[in-house]
């Protein structure tokens, strides 16, 4: 018969499944701090990203000091700045707010050297030619750079999405409860870090694969339309 540690007379494998739910609250969490964390990453790296192409040293300068400074440094570094240094200078929201601006903008670096790996695949007539019917720079790239730069992107962007799911486990190291936290907390109740972070293995696989199964699909979307 395989051995069950057993605390306060409750099974251990027991006493995770009874607390699936919990996990499962864990696991909303890391869901909802992914997508939020990802999205602002887009936004601000698609921004960036511009900043490093357009014709002014000012806004490429800055641009490339910011992707420079955040991809050499630790996300863990920069979460506890934001949760424990914000609210020394008076800057006080909440911490799940804290922690998404904190992860966006970290994720933003590696967004907008995605985005500008992607604009340099787009053929150099192409802008030429936008600029030959009178568009502007910031419309040749609306309407005409972007989009084609973007399917080239799918899936880079997708393993940005993944990285960023894996990394908010660091949430749980400033007091977020997500599906690490959640795990931890179990794991303290029942002395065993085997079947729960087991489970919560389990539980990371499935999002990570989920991310890579929409993102396929998507790449796979794209390059029909090509």
């Amino acid at each position: 018969m395989p051995y069950v540690s057993e605390v306060a007379g409750i099974p251990l494998v027991d006493g995770v499944l009874s607390h699936l739910g919990r996990l499962g609250a864990g696991l909303l969490v890391t869901v909802e701090l992914t997508a939020a964390s990802f999205a602002g990453a887009m936004v601000l790296g698609t921004l960036l990203a511009i900043m490093r192409i357009v014709p002014v040293p000012l806004l490429r300068l800055c641009a490339a000091i910011y992707v420079q400074f955040m991809r050499n440094t630790p996300l863990l570094v920069l979460l506890v700045l934001f949760v424990f240094g914000l609210p020394e200078i008076g800057i006080l929201y909440d911490l799940f707010w804290t922690v998404t601006t904190a992860m966006a903008m970290y994720g933003a670096a590696l967004v907008a050297e995605t985005i500008r790996s992607g604009i340099r695949t787009v053929p150099l007539g192409e802008a030429e030619a936008a600029r030959a019917l009178g568009m502007t720079t910031a419309r040749s790239l609306r309407h005409v750079i972007l989009p084609r730069a973007f399917r080239s992107m799918v899936q880079p962007l997708g393993n940005i999405f993944i990285a960023i799911a894996l990394s908010s486990s660091l949430a749980a190291a400033v007091g977020v409860t997500e599906l690490t936290g959640e795990t931890d907390l179990i794991n303290l109740e029942f002395a065993d870090a085997g079947p729960t972070f087991l489970v919560s293995t389990a539980l990371y696989l499935i999002l990570t694969l989920s991310i890579g199964f929409v993102t396929g699909l998507l790449e796979k979307k794209v390059a029909i339309g090509r």
